[in-house]
Protein backbone atom coordinates (compact mmCIF):
# COMPACT_ATOMS: atom_id res chain seq x y z
CA UNK A 1 0.00 0.00 0.00
CA UNK A 2 2.76 2.72 0.81
CA UNK A 3 4.13 2.01 -3.11
CA UNK A 4 0.49 3.23 -4.39
CA UNK A 5 0.64 7.23 -4.12
CA UNK A 6 3.98 6.44 -6.09
CA UNK A 7 2.61 4.58 -8.73
CA UNK A 8 -0.40 6.70 -9.31
CA UNK A 9 1.91 10.10 -9.61
CA UNK A 10 3.79 8.01 -12.14
CA UNK A 11 0.65 7.12 -13.90
CA UNK A 12 -0.72 10.78 -13.38
CA UNK A 13 2.56 12.36 -15.32
CA UNK A 14 2.30 9.49 -18.21
CA UNK A 15 -1.19 11.17 -18.59
CA UNK A 16 0.17 15.01 -18.53
CA UNK A 17 3.00 13.78 -20.86
CA UNK A 18 0.19 12.24 -23.48
CA UNK A 19 -2.81 14.64 -23.25
CA UNK A 20 -0.45 17.69 -25.63
CA UNK A 21 0.64 14.73 -28.35
CA UNK A 22 -3.46 14.16 -28.17
CA UNK A 23 -3.85 17.92 -28.38
CA UNK A 24 -1.32 18.18 -31.08
CA UNK A 25 -3.66 15.16 -33.24
CA UNK A 26 -6.86 17.11 -32.70
CA UNK A 27 -5.52 20.43 -34.33
CA UNK A 28 -3.86 18.13 -37.23
CA UNK A 29 -7.06 16.26 -37.67
CA UNK A 30 -9.08 19.57 -38.00
CA UNK A 31 -6.56 20.78 -40.19
CA UNK A 32 -6.50 17.78 -42.39
CA UNK A 33 -9.71 15.47 -42.12
CA UNK A 34 -12.33 18.60 -42.70
CA UNK A 35 -11.12 20.19 -45.74
CA UNK A 36 -10.00 16.64 -47.31
CA UNK A 37 -13.92 15.39 -46.19
CA UNK A 38 -15.46 18.25 -47.37
CA UNK A 39 -13.30 17.91 -50.99
CA UNK A 40 -14.59 14.71 -51.49
CA UNK A 41 -18.27 15.49 -50.51
CA UNK A 42 -18.13 18.45 -53.52
CA UNK A 43 -16.28 15.76 -55.89
CA UNK A 44 -19.41 12.97 -55.08
CA UNK A 45 -21.87 16.29 -55.29
CA UNK A 46 -20.88 17.19 -58.78
CA UNK A 47 -20.74 13.86 -59.92
CA UNK A 48 -17.11 13.22 -60.51
CA UNK A 49 -16.75 10.45 -58.12
CA UNK A 50 -19.32 8.84 -59.98
CA UNK A 51 -17.26 9.51 -62.85
CA UNK A 52 -13.75 7.49 -61.60
CA UNK A 53 -16.32 5.16 -60.35
CA UNK A 54 -17.34 4.43 -63.75
CA UNK A 55 -13.63 3.45 -65.34
CA UNK A 56 -12.79 1.82 -62.30
CA UNK A 57 -15.49 -0.43 -61.33
CA UNK A 58 -14.41 -3.57 -63.53
CA UNK A 59 -11.15 -3.88 -61.76
CA UNK A 60 -12.24 -3.02 -58.04
CA UNK A 61 -15.21 -5.45 -58.84
CA UNK A 62 -13.18 -8.90 -58.82
CA UNK A 63 -12.68 -7.49 -55.19
CA UNK A 64 -15.81 -6.97 -53.82
CA UNK A 65 -15.26 -3.49 -54.07
CA UNK A 66 -17.30 -0.41 -55.91
CA UNK A 67 -15.38 1.82 -58.07
CA UNK A 68 -15.58 4.95 -56.38
CA UNK A 69 -13.83 2.68 -53.12
CA UNK A 70 -10.90 2.99 -55.57
CA UNK A 71 -10.71 6.87 -54.29
CA UNK A 72 -10.01 5.85 -50.89
CA UNK A 73 -7.16 3.33 -51.22
CA UNK A 74 -5.30 5.97 -53.77
CA UNK A 75 -5.78 8.87 -50.54
CA UNK A 76 -3.92 6.15 -48.33
CA UNK A 77 -1.17 5.22 -50.51
CA UNK A 78 -0.11 8.71 -50.18
CA UNK A 79 -1.53 10.13 -47.02
CA UNK A 80 -2.08 8.64 -43.37
CA UNK A 81 -5.11 6.61 -41.89
CA UNK A 82 -6.70 9.67 -40.47
CA UNK A 83 -7.37 11.79 -43.58
CA UNK A 84 -8.47 8.37 -45.40
CA UNK A 85 -11.24 7.62 -42.84
CA UNK A 86 -12.49 11.28 -43.40
CA UNK A 87 -13.09 10.29 -47.29
CA UNK A 88 -13.92 6.51 -46.66
CA UNK A 89 -17.00 7.80 -44.30
CA UNK A 90 -17.96 10.41 -47.31
CA UNK A 91 -19.14 7.23 -49.48
CA UNK A 92 -21.80 4.66 -49.21
CA UNK A 93 -20.61 1.14 -48.49
CA UNK A 94 -21.69 -1.87 -47.01
CA UNK A 95 -19.50 -3.26 -43.60
CA UNK A 96 -18.06 -5.74 -46.00
CA UNK A 97 -16.69 -3.47 -48.55
CA UNK A 98 -15.89 -1.16 -45.49
CA UNK A 99 -13.58 -4.01 -44.23
CA UNK A 100 -12.17 -5.27 -47.22
CA UNK A 101 -11.46 -1.28 -47.55
CA UNK A 102 -10.08 -1.31 -44.38
CA UNK A 103 -7.47 -3.86 -44.63
CA UNK A 104 -6.62 -2.52 -47.93
CA UNK A 105 -5.82 0.91 -46.26
CA UNK A 106 -4.24 -0.56 -43.40
CA UNK A 107 -1.41 -2.45 -45.72
CA UNK A 108 -1.22 0.71 -47.98
CA UNK A 109 -1.12 4.04 -46.31
CA UNK A 110 1.31 6.88 -46.23
CA UNK A 111 3.84 5.00 -48.01
CA UNK A 112 6.08 7.54 -48.90
CA UNK A 113 7.28 8.27 -45.71
CA UNK A 114 6.40 4.64 -44.07
CA UNK A 115 8.58 3.07 -47.02
CA UNK A 116 11.23 5.65 -46.76
CA UNK A 117 12.08 3.94 -43.33
CA UNK A 118 12.15 0.66 -44.56
CA UNK A 119 14.31 2.02 -47.23
CA UNK A 120 16.96 3.46 -44.21
CA UNK A 121 16.94 0.40 -42.70
CA UNK A 122 17.59 -2.35 -45.51
CA UNK A 123 14.62 -2.74 -48.16
CA UNK A 124 14.52 -0.98 -51.60
CA UNK A 125 12.28 1.96 -51.60
CA UNK A 126 10.34 0.82 -55.16
CA UNK A 127 10.26 -2.71 -53.85
CA UNK A 128 8.57 -2.17 -50.70
CA UNK A 129 6.00 -0.14 -52.32
CA UNK A 130 4.90 -2.67 -54.99
CA UNK A 131 5.30 -5.43 -52.34
CA UNK A 132 2.66 -3.37 -49.74
CA UNK A 133 0.36 -2.10 -53.15
CA UNK A 134 0.28 -6.13 -54.10
CA UNK A 135 -0.38 -7.78 -50.54
CA UNK A 136 -3.28 -4.93 -50.19
CA UNK A 137 -5.19 -6.51 -53.20
CA UNK A 138 -3.89 -10.27 -51.92
CA UNK A 139 -5.74 -9.21 -48.41
CA UNK A 140 -8.70 -7.82 -50.15
CA UNK A 141 -9.38 -11.58 -52.69
CA UNK A 142 -8.56 -13.17 -49.42
CA UNK A 143 -11.09 -11.35 -48.01
CA UNK A 144 -13.49 -11.47 -50.64
CA UNK A 145 -13.18 -15.18 -50.96
CA UNK A 146 -14.38 -15.30 -47.07
CA UNK A 147 -16.30 -12.73 -45.69
CA UNK A 148 -19.92 -13.51 -46.10
CA UNK A 149 -22.40 -11.53 -48.63
CA UNK A 150 -24.16 -8.44 -46.43
CA UNK A 151 -25.76 -5.72 -47.23
CA UNK A 152 -25.58 -4.67 -43.87
CA UNK A 153 -24.67 -0.77 -44.06
CA UNK A 154 -21.67 0.51 -42.59
CA UNK A 155 -21.76 2.00 -39.27
CA UNK A 156 -20.89 5.62 -40.04
CA UNK A 157 -22.77 5.81 -42.99
CA UNK A 158 -26.02 5.73 -40.88
CA UNK A 159 -25.53 9.07 -39.72
CA UNK A 160 -25.55 10.11 -42.98
CA UNK A 161 -28.98 10.55 -43.48
CA UNK A 162 -30.08 11.18 -46.96
CA UNK A 163 -28.45 12.35 -49.90
CA UNK A 164 -28.03 15.68 -50.56
CA UNK A 165 -29.61 17.44 -52.80
CA UNK A 166 -28.43 20.80 -51.97
CA UNK A 167 -25.10 22.76 -50.79
CA UNK A 168 -26.58 23.38 -47.56
CA UNK A 169 -27.69 19.93 -46.82
CA UNK A 170 -24.41 18.84 -48.02
CA UNK A 171 -22.34 20.67 -45.97
CA UNK A 172 -24.99 20.16 -42.44
CA UNK A 173 -23.79 16.61 -43.61
CA UNK A 174 -20.76 16.72 -43.25
CA UNK A 175 -20.20 18.94 -40.62
CA UNK A 176 -22.17 16.09 -38.49
CA UNK A 177 -20.16 13.59 -39.82
CA UNK A 178 -16.73 15.17 -39.24
CA UNK A 179 -17.48 16.06 -35.60
CA UNK A 180 -18.69 12.93 -34.80
CA UNK A 181 -15.47 11.59 -36.45
CA UNK A 182 -13.22 13.57 -34.85
CA UNK A 183 -14.15 12.92 -31.41
CA UNK A 184 -14.21 9.35 -31.85
CA UNK A 185 -10.51 9.02 -33.03
CA UNK A 186 -9.26 11.88 -30.42
CA UNK A 187 -10.75 9.86 -27.53
CA UNK A 188 -8.82 6.64 -28.91
CA UNK A 189 -5.82 8.28 -29.85
CA UNK A 190 -5.52 9.93 -26.05
CA UNK A 191 -6.29 6.55 -24.62
CA UNK A 192 -3.72 4.97 -27.04
CA UNK A 193 -1.22 7.86 -26.32
CA UNK A 194 -1.35 7.64 -22.39
CA UNK A 195 -1.20 3.45 -22.58
CA UNK A 196 2.02 4.17 -24.48
CA UNK A 197 3.54 6.20 -22.07
CA UNK A 198 2.73 3.73 -19.64
CA UNK A 199 4.40 1.13 -21.08
CA UNK A 200 7.63 3.22 -21.27
CA UNK A 201 7.34 4.39 -17.84
CA UNK A 202 7.20 1.07 -16.28
CA UNK A 203 9.69 -0.54 -18.60
CA UNK A 204 6.95 -2.93 -19.77
CA UNK A 205 8.02 -2.66 -23.18
CA UNK A 206 11.31 -4.50 -23.21
CA UNK A 207 9.97 -6.93 -20.73
CA UNK A 208 7.14 -7.63 -23.62
CA UNK A 209 9.12 -7.93 -26.11
CA UNK A 210 11.50 -10.41 -24.68
CA UNK A 211 8.37 -12.63 -23.60
CA UNK A 212 7.33 -12.26 -27.33
CA UNK A 213 10.55 -13.55 -28.31
CA UNK A 214 9.45 -17.18 -29.45
CA UNK A 215 6.52 -15.62 -31.82
CA UNK A 216 9.04 -14.19 -33.45
CA UNK A 217 10.28 -17.11 -34.78
CA UNK A 218 7.33 -18.72 -35.44
CA UNK A 219 6.21 -15.85 -37.83
CA UNK A 220 10.08 -16.44 -39.56
CA UNK A 221 11.76 -13.30 -37.96
CA UNK A 222 14.89 -13.54 -35.95
CA UNK A 223 14.67 -13.39 -32.14
CA UNK A 224 16.50 -10.64 -31.52
CA UNK A 225 13.69 -8.30 -33.04
CA UNK A 226 10.93 -8.55 -31.09
CA UNK A 227 11.51 -5.36 -29.41
CA UNK A 228 11.76 -3.92 -33.06
CA UNK A 229 8.10 -5.78 -33.96
CA UNK A 230 6.79 -4.60 -30.80
CA UNK A 231 7.73 -1.22 -31.31
CA UNK A 232 6.13 -1.44 -35.06
CA UNK A 233 3.02 -2.53 -33.52
CA UNK A 234 2.35 -0.38 -30.51
CA UNK A 235 3.58 3.45 -31.38
CA UNK A 236 3.34 2.39 -35.85
CA UNK A 237 6.78 2.22 -38.30
CA UNK A 238 6.68 6.34 -38.99
CA UNK A 239 6.44 6.92 -35.13
CA UNK A 240 9.04 3.88 -34.66
CA UNK A 241 11.92 5.19 -37.13
CA UNK A 242 14.15 6.20 -35.00
CA UNK A 243 14.29 2.80 -32.82
CA UNK A 244 14.06 0.71 -36.11
CA UNK A 245 16.92 3.17 -37.62
CA UNK A 246 18.83 2.66 -34.88
CA UNK A 247 18.90 -1.19 -33.88
CA UNK A 248 20.46 -1.24 -37.88
CA UNK A 249 22.72 1.17 -37.06
CA UNK A 250 24.27 -0.22 -33.95
CA UNK A 251 24.43 -3.62 -35.25
CA UNK A 252 21.97 -5.37 -32.95
CA UNK A 253 19.70 -6.63 -36.57
CA UNK A 254 21.83 -6.76 -40.07
CA UNK A 255 20.08 -4.91 -42.90
CA UNK A 256 19.20 -8.93 -44.31
CA UNK A 257 17.12 -9.25 -40.93
CA UNK A 258 15.77 -5.62 -41.27
CA UNK A 259 14.06 -6.41 -44.58
CA UNK A 260 12.68 -9.48 -42.78
CA UNK A 261 11.41 -7.12 -40.87
CA UNK A 262 10.17 -4.59 -42.71
CA UNK A 263 8.41 -7.05 -45.37
CA UNK A 264 6.29 -8.26 -42.28
CA UNK A 265 5.27 -4.41 -40.34
CA UNK A 266 4.68 -3.29 -44.01
CA UNK A 267 1.18 -5.72 -43.82
CA UNK A 268 0.89 -5.56 -40.21
CA UNK A 269 2.28 -2.95 -38.34
CA UNK A 270 0.25 -0.41 -35.72
CA UNK A 271 -2.00 -2.90 -34.55
CA UNK A 272 -3.39 -1.56 -31.63
CA UNK A 273 -3.75 2.30 -33.06
CA UNK A 274 -4.66 1.50 -36.65
CA UNK A 275 -7.05 -1.63 -35.48
CA UNK A 276 -8.69 0.10 -33.01
CA UNK A 277 -9.57 3.49 -35.48
CA UNK A 278 -11.87 1.05 -37.43
CA UNK A 279 -13.12 -1.01 -35.02
CA UNK A 280 -14.33 2.31 -33.29
CA UNK A 281 -16.04 2.70 -36.21
CA UNK A 282 -18.03 -0.87 -36.45
CA UNK A 283 -15.70 -3.09 -38.29
CA UNK A 284 -14.49 -6.35 -36.46
CA UNK A 285 -11.44 -6.48 -34.85
CA UNK A 286 -10.81 -9.67 -36.24
CA UNK A 287 -11.00 -9.85 -39.32
CA UNK A 288 -8.77 -6.98 -39.56
CA UNK A 289 -6.35 -8.20 -37.23
CA UNK A 290 -5.82 -11.65 -38.18
CA UNK A 291 -5.76 -11.10 -41.88
CA UNK A 292 -2.98 -8.97 -41.87
CA UNK A 293 -0.92 -11.13 -39.25
CA UNK A 294 -1.45 -14.29 -40.99
CA UNK A 295 -0.47 -12.52 -44.22
CA UNK A 296 2.31 -11.18 -43.04
CA UNK A 297 3.43 -14.65 -41.58
CA UNK A 298 2.95 -15.80 -45.08
CA UNK A 299 4.83 -13.27 -46.66
CA UNK A 300 7.89 -13.78 -44.88
CA UNK A 301 8.15 -17.94 -44.91
CA UNK A 302 7.86 -17.60 -48.71
CA UNK A 303 10.92 -14.65 -48.95
CA UNK A 304 12.93 -17.27 -46.59
CA UNK A 305 11.29 -19.91 -49.15
CA UNK A 306 12.30 -18.30 -52.48
CA UNK A 307 15.95 -17.17 -50.63
CA UNK A 308 17.19 -20.81 -49.54
CA UNK A 309 15.72 -22.14 -53.14
CA UNK A 310 17.92 -19.08 -55.01
CA UNK A 311 21.10 -20.13 -52.76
Amino acid sequence: MPKLPRIIIRLYKCVLRAIPRSLSICVWLLKVMLPISLAVRVLQHVGVIDWLAGWLTPVFSYIGLSGDSAFVFLTSIFLPLYPTIAVMTTLTLTLREATILAVMCLISHNLPVECSVAHKTGSPFGRIVAFRIFMSFASAIVLNWLLPQSDIPFSFMSMGGTEATTWGMLFTQWLSSSLVLIVTIVLIVTALMILQRVLEEFGWMHRIAHILSPLMRLFGLPSGCSLLWLTGNVVGMAYGAAIMIDEVENGRLTRNEANLVNHHLGVSHSLLEDTMLFVAMGISFWWIFLTRLILAMVAVWTMRGIKRLNV
